[in-house]
């Protein structure tokens, strides 16, 4: 099993190494009907099924219907395919639109429009609106972990540096800047929902809902007072 420390192994992230084009003779010889996208979402399907403990080259090329060499066409090592597979995985969480910027001078007073038909009030787009879409990205990430409960070792273990882990950290990124924080705030800020939202994940599945929420609020309520937004606080504290 893959844990956080392998202290006797030195590699480097699958993200980081560009692998070179087999000369069209071997190519040849690879499997027909197998690439890096099949082999991965395969990855994703065993791990889901049989856990973190039970994974093998050997396992997942009798699950694809190949030998255990022939993977080896398309990975270097178990631990590459292990972080592409976590990749995989964070992109199927739904990440919020950038806020809306903060305008520099104020708009003309205009007359209020009524909500068209329809209509739902949700996060909302604008600089203000930022609580509630960091609480909606919190509780997809918490999803994710319960679908998924292997992620939560696997982000220990490997740098996380794919492109849906990017972007799931941009997308938070844009959402601290429209807190109005500093930037050395903000990055404080950052840390502290990363390792909220990292820390929370062995105990995803036991940890009751409510308890989970109220915690993020408290986080949440945190992050504005800092801002120096007052009704952050105090929302928090009505729902706890």
């Amino acid at each position: 099993m893959v844990t956080a420390a392998d202290p006797e192994e030195t590699r480097t992230s699958v993200w980081l190494t560009a692998r070179p084009a087999a000369p069209a003779r071997r190519r040849s010889e690879a499997p027909s009907g197998l690439d890096r996208e099949r082999i991965t979402a395969a990855t994703v399907r065993l791990l889901d099924a049989e856990g973190l403990g039970r994974f093998s080259m050997r396992r997942l090329a009798a699950e694809l219907g190949v030998t255990a060499m022939s993977l080896y066409w398309y990975v270097d090592t178990k631990h590459d395919l292990l972080e592409l597979a976590l990749d995989r995985a964070l992109g199927e969480l739904a990440l919020p639109a950038a806020p809306d910027p903060k305008p520099e001078s104020p708009p003309e007073a205009l007359p209020e429009s009524p909500p068209e038909a329809g209509s739902e009030a949700g996060p909302g787009t604008g600089p203000a609106a930022w609580p509630g879409r960091l609480r909606v990205l919190a509780c997809g990430y918490r999803k994710l972990l319960v679908a998924h409960p292997w992620v939560a070792p696997l982000t220990a273990a490997y740098p996380n540096i794919g492109p849906h882990a990017r972007a799931f950290d941009a997308a938070l990124q844009r959402l601290l800047d429209a807190t109005g924080l500093a930037e050395a705030r903000r990055t404080g800020a950052h840390l502290a929902v990363s390792y909220f939202l990292h820390g929370c994940g062995g105990a995803a599945r036991r940890l009751p809902e409510r308890d989970f929420r109220l915690a993020l609020d408290v986080l949440i309520a945190g992050i504005g007072g800092v801002a120096g937004i007052g009704g952050v606080a105090g929302s928090a504290a009505k729902t706890a």
